[in-house]
């Protein structure tokens, strides 16, 4: 059952991350760990993210932003079609940060990859225009 909005306060906690997660000079990603070898075994390397992306990431992860039935492959092709995301409605907007959350499971420094992409920022764009018509 997917949660429902009891106001605009839960969009605003979203749209609150664009001046911090791309202002000038900002990179999501504060430093790689691990990746070496000791005593001949290998650690693959992990990203230590900034605590901006840490914090905007718990809220993505909340309830109301989970699309528990998300086709990855589905959602892969949304938010790599820019025009898509710029007309999304909050279903879309669902998928599209479940995909974003969940790949990190998946693939070590995809959260970082979506912030320096722009994805999360098209995509926290689009949920502050659906807010103000709302408005």
């Amino acid at each position: 059952m997917r949660a429902v909005f009891s106001d605009e306060n839960q969009i605003m906690e979203l749209v609150q991350f664009i001046p911090l997660l791309y202002r000038d000079g900002f990179d999501p990603i504060k430093k790689w760990c691990g990746g070496e070898e000791r005593e001949g075994v290998f650690t693959m390397p992990w990203p230590e993210y900034e605590e901006n992306v840490k914090k905007f990431f718990r809220v993505a992860s909340q309830e109301q932003w989970c699309d528990y039935g998300y086709s990855p492959k589905e959602a892969k092709k949304m938010i790599e079609d820019k025009k898509l995301i710029e007309s999304s409605g909050l279903d879309q907007i669902r998928t599209m940060l479940t995909y974003c959350v969940r790949g990190e499971r998946f693939c070590d420094g995809h959260m970082g990859a979506m912030i320096r992409e722009g994805k999360i920022g098209l995509i926290l764009k689009r949920l502050n225009e659906l807010s103000s018509k709302n408005a």
